[in-house]
């Protein structure tokens, strides 16, 4: 199946007829073509945006919203034939994306869809000086929103939504590894009458495509979601030019596990913390530390219950874990458990790449515990973004305090223990821009969300979003 481009509500093939192929994580073979957009698709797509701009960022909040529930609405109805498609193109399980991607896309728009009604300027009255002064939050204009492959419609939604929410024209581009929910997505838009050009969808390379968007003299912000290396590349690109900038960046998130936990609940939720979506989340728990007096009660238990995950094809109901992204991230991945292996890492379980029955092609790795004698190695401070984790034990609170903020990375740390006094301390001393107590990835959409060191620059989610979509102007009267 070929993908085509979404600009001005049609669906375009490249100018230049330049074409990428699109493959099955699960059976290694190629299904399709995208197209590889370059500087004139993209002038294209800005071009449409650009003209639907003066009617969109004027129009009611009330029809934005209408408009915006629809699309959430549609998506619901839809829920299977995204999810399928989803799974296809990324290799998770198709139950993972029915309930957990597509589920959250949907909320994304209906979220976004209700919160610009209740996003609120200020005004504040200078007393003594007879004047008033009140602050208008005006949309930008035509914003880059570029996303990436391991929740292809759900983080795509998720910048999306906010900036048509707020009165911007879009150009986006998804990851080329995983487009065709985003493809799929420029139907509904249509379907929900979403006006001609409010938001386009280019397709193509990094290095093609998304340097045509974040490069774009006239594209005034850029929201990104992927690796670091790349979004230090953005900004070195974007800063110049002075545009805003939202980086979601890479994490080497700590899991820290004190005894006094809920053991049971702390043990189901951390296979889940490390494995959900073969690891290829930038907020799994991927370095566990546990508290000396129950570390090889953990380990065994924790082994024994890895060792029970289904690796399998993502259409089998019963697949916990399946394929990865892309032939050459499975070999990063492996590369990185060598590495492991030479650092003197222990591999407790896993470790080995799948054959599965019918689908010998695909990219089937082993869920992966390695016990590491020390945190600074190599496999400790790099993100992996696979189905790999480290273990190792800690025996006081100031230790796995400097462990867990001795990387380059803080985006999210999750804490076992219920002490109050300890999680006041440690949630405060964390470098972090999210912290998880006695539980993960549980999300209020309200709330602030991004990191901070290598992790990225800015937040998303809630008003922070709709704040950053767009420019406060303050105006001062005299009265």
């Amino acid at each position: 199946m070929n993908i085509q481009n979404y600009i001005n509500g049609n669906f375009h093939k490249p100018i230049q007829n330049n074409w990428i192929d699109n493959y099955n994580p699960s059976n290694g073979e190629v299904y399709g073509q995208i197209p590889n957009s370059n500087k004139d698709d993209v002038e294209k797509a800005y071009n449409a945006a650009k003209s639907a701009f003066k009617q969109w960022s004027q129009t009611t909040l009330e029809k934005r919203s209408r408009i915006l529930i629809k699309i959430s609405e549609l998506l619901e109805t839809n829920l299977q034939r995204f999810a399928e498609a989803e799974s296809k193109d990324n290799g998770k399980p198709v139950s993972l994306a029915k309930a957990v991607d597509i589920p959250r896309a949907a909320s994304n728009f209906r979220f976004f869809g209700n919160a610009i009604t209740q996003f609120a300027s200020e005004s504040h009255e200078s007393v003594g000086q007879q004047a008033i002064n009140y602050t208008l939050r005006q949309p930008i204009g035509v914003v880059g929103c570029i996303s990436p492959w391991n929740l292809p419609l759900y983080l795509f939604t998720w910048k999306i939504a906010p900036a048509l929410a707020a009165g911007n024209c879009v150009v986006a581009k998804p990851s080329e590894v995983t487009p065709m929910t985003a493809y799929l997505l420029g139907k509904i838009c249509n379907e929900a009458g979403l006006p001609k050009g409010v938001l386009n969808i280019v397709h193509g390379l990094g290095i093609t495509t998304g340097q045509a968007i974040i490069e774009h003299p006239d594209i005034k912000a850029i929201s990104f979601t992927g690796g670091t290396t790349t979004g230090s590349h953005i900004a070195k690109v974007a800063a110049p030019m002075f545009k805003k900038l939202s980086l979601e960046l890479g994490g080497k998130n700590p899991n820290i596990i004190f005894g006094d936990c809920d053991y049971q609940d702390m043990l189901n939720t951390t296979v889940r913390s490390s494995f959900a979506n073969q690891g290829q989340i930038c907020l799994c728990g991927s370095r566990i530390f546990i508290e000396a007096p129950i570390y090889e009660k953990f380990k065994t238990d924790f082994v024994a219950k890895v060792k029970q995950l289904k690796v399998g094809h993502p259409s089998q109901t019963e697949t916990n874990i399946g394929a990865l992204v892309s032939k050459p991230h499975l070999e990063k991945v492996k590369e990185h458990i060598q590495i492991a292996k030479n650092e003197n890492g222990t591999v407790l379980c896993g470790g080995n790449e799948i054959t599965v029955e019918g689908f010998e092609n695909g990219y089937y790795l082993e869920p992966t515990v390695i016990e590491v004698p020390s945190d600074e190695c190599r496999v400790n401070q790099e993100e992996i973004f696979g189905p790999v984790v480290t273990i190792m034990p800690f025996h006081t609170e100031e230790e796995v305090l400097e462990m867990a903020n001795k990387v380059k990375y803080g985006l999210s740390a999750t804490l076992w223990t219920n002490n109050l006094k300890r999680t006041m301390r440690m949630s405060h001393q964390l470098q972090a821009g999210i912290v998880w107590v006695n539980t993960w990835m549980m999300r209020d959409l309200r709330t602030p969300f991004g990191g901070v060191k290598a992790s990225g620059v800015g937040r998303e989610g809630g008003f922070e979003a709709l704040r950053f979509f767009t420019e406060a102007k303050n105006v001062c009267i005299k009265y």
